[in-house]
């Protein structure tokens, strides 16, 4: 219990230029003044106590529902994270089928086409080979001479053989330059 008026006079000096007042436990050891002035101070310390306690109790209430918003929050933020990692990680890998579909159908056109080319070439060749054997063996049975032709025969033949085989290893060059191993 605080005895000294001194102490008394200086908190309701204080309450009255500053509006400060004493709060909590400390009020509880001013009831043993019975001044008039003392027991308004006390009244006055109690509500405004009330008061602030009121005020921080709906502080805390309301910093408690903004943590449970921000919770939510987070767990909304967190599933859509998930949903967002989920479909990135579908995309990739329709992207990967996409990009292997297409490698596929490139070397498919390739093949294709390096089939074709080929055949073409086959059928040139041949059909060169046909006419000038042809070519040798009607001049070979109407009796003509033959020495010239003979060896023009056998250098076409060997220049289509060169021509074939050249083309032939160009493509297949290609051909498994390009497959990724």
């Amino acid at each position: 219990m605080i005895s000294g008026n001194d102490t008394v006079n200086e908190a309701l000096i204080k309450a009255k230029s500053k509006k400060v007042y004493i709060e909590g436990n400390f009020v509880k050891i001013l009831k043993g003044s019975l001044s008039a002035e003392v027991v308004t101070y006390i009244s006055d310390c109690k509500e405004k106590d009330k008061q602030s306690r009121r005020k921080r109790l709906d502080v805390t209430k309301q910093v408690q529902l903004q943590n449970s918003e921000l919770a939510e929050a987070s767990v909304i933020k967190e599933t859509l994270v998930l949903e967002l990692q989920n479909a990135l990680d579908d995309a990739e890998k329709l992207r990967d089928e996409a990009v292997e579909d297409l490698d596929i159908m490139q070397k498919r056109t390739q093949f294709e086409l390096i089939g074709l080319i080929v055949k073409v070439a086959l059928i040139i060749i041949v059909g060169v080979g046909i006419t000038t054997t042809l070519l040798y063996s009607i001049a070979m049975l109407s009796d003509k001479d033959t020495t010239l032709l003979a060896t023009a025969w056998s250098n076409l033949f060997g220049i289509l053989l060169t021509n074939s085989f050249s083309i032939i290893g160009t493509i297949m060059g290609v051909k498994y330059a390009t497959e990724n191993k």
